[in-house]
């Protein structure tokens, strides 16, 4: 499916009207990609999106991964329609919120959780909670992990430039943005994922001084690194030996992995976890939940937690009617199945074409990495890729008609919505777009820093 026949007169005008009101013409960085490409969407529906001037793309964004049912699924959109009709917002729990919780902590093996609104006021609510059950304020973050727009966890994140990030037994703590006190990273240490040594090191050095360990189980904002499951494990023994709480960033993961998220998937149990995104099918809703020994500190007076929209019946109606969907029905056996046939097409494709390549990740969540194929186990590894050359790829992609980042940190994201169809549209469109681009010798991808 080609989009060249659609102009984007409509879009570009759009756009620049954004700009004279909203900075830069978007009210998330991330959505920038310059004035001249920016999108501008007006619908969505199951795995397709068209923008102002009515270009259809299949939809691999999701809005960042929230996305997990479908665009504008019927059946959480009527149960929300139907909600709103007596109200959104009381100051008081709401019954619904109540039913949310039950089948949230069901689902998730947690044993108490609270609502929030965004996946950065989970995290951040979750170190909190960390930091005043242990009665200490350092914390571990990996490299290339992200967990939302707070000071605190703003270092040496997925934007972080590798040639920067200092020794490898030395890390630096690389400031993701103007407008912080510098002091403020001497509560945080950092390491490369995956590395056992330098966590052992880390924690019998500082494990007496630090609250939590914080990380993504999967780096879900940089290409789908996966864990090793040796080091996951470590991570969670040596946190019960030295008495840190073990966080897990399940923004991206919760809900699209495994029902009981990537704690189901690979095994292993975190303290507390904060979850987003897929919970909801796109309605702007999060959740901080944990051991009930460690949640019981919060309590009026004791660790602050709140918020005016927290389980809003919106957000609270939206999510029940997703996880009802969610552990009533094989949703996600039929995302990994039809996410596995892509993964393995795209492979199957580039391998065809003589692109040394790699795919990380699983199969409702994957990144597509150029230049060498072997796939990366941390945010240094990862920055050896080419992602000159798969700007050049995502935007063939985009121009006929798949909508993926151009930019290879972002991964592909799959809903129940891609069906069988879908899936053999996009790998023919896939092939399309690797014959133009690489079809002559010279194109093929070199070997370069990403970042």
């Amino acid at each position: 499916m080609s989009n060249s026949t659609h102009p984007n007169v409509k879009t570009r005008a759009l756009f620049n009207k954004a700009k004279q009101y909203i900075p830069y013409g978007v009210n998330s960085n991330f959505r920038y990609w310059g004035d001249e490409h920016t999108p501008i969407m007006q619908r969505g529906s199951g795995a397709y999106v068209w923008d102002a001037d009515d270009n259809r793309f299949i939809d691999y964004r999701l809005g960042f991964g929230p996305i997990i049912l479908g665009h504008a699924y019927p059946e959480v959109n009527q149960r929300v329609t139907d909600a709103i009709q007596n109200g959104v917002l009381f100051a008081a729990t709401t019954p619904v919120e109540i039913e949310l919780a039950e089948r949230f902590t069901r689902m998730t093996g947690m044993d108490k959780v609270r609502l929030s609104n965004t996946g950065t006021e989970a995290n951040m609510h979750a170190l909190r909670i960390a930091r005043a059950y242990t009665g200490r304020e350092k914390f571990i973050k990996f490299e290339g992990n992200y967990h939302g727009n707070f000071d605190y966890v703003m270092f040496s994140g997925p934007t972080a430039r590798a040639e920067l990030l200092g020794p490898r037994q030395h890390p630096h703590r690389l400031r993701a943005t103007e407008g912080m006190p510098v002091a403020i990273r001497n509560y945080m240490i950092s390491l490369p994922y995956n590395d056992v040594e330098m966590l052992e090191r880390t924690m019998v050095e500082h494990g007496e001084e630090l609250a939590a360990v914080v990380l993504e189980p999967i780096m879900g904002n940089v290409a789908c690194i996966l864990p090793d499951p040796l080091w996951l494990q470590r991570v969670r023994e040596l946190c019960d030996e030295f008495g840190v709480v073990l966080i897990f960033d399940e923004v991206k993961t919760g809900f699209r992995l495994a029902n009981g998220g990537a704690q189901q998937y690979f095994g292993v149990k975190a303290d507390l976890a904060a979850y987003a995104k897929a919970m909801g099918n796109g309605f702007p809703v999060s959740a901080v939940a944990g051991r009930d020994e460690i949640m019981r500190v919060v309590e009026p007076g004791h660790v602050a937690h709140g918020g005016t929209y927290c389980g809003n019946v919106v957000a609270a109606t939206a999510a029940a009617a997703t996880l009802e969907i969610l552990e009533t029905r094989p949703i996600l056996a039929s995302i990994f199945e039809q996410g596995r046939i892509l993964m393995d097409g795209i492979d199957a494709i580039l391998t065809r074409a003589g692109v040394p390549h790699a795919i990380s990740g699983v199969p409702s969540m994957f990144s597509v990495l150029l230049g060498k194929d072997t796939p990366p186990v941390d945010y240094r590894s990862y920055c050896e890729f080419d992602a000159e050359a798969f700007g050049l790829l995502g935007a063939a992609l985009i121009e006929n008609g798949i909508l993926v980042d151009d930019d290879p940190r972002e991964p592909w994201f799959v809903s129940y919505s891609h069906d069988a169809a879908v899936i053999g549209d996009t790998l023919n469109i896939v092939e399309d777009a690797v014959k133009s681009v690489f079809g002559a010798s010279a194109n093929k991808p070199n070997l370069r820093r990403a970042a």
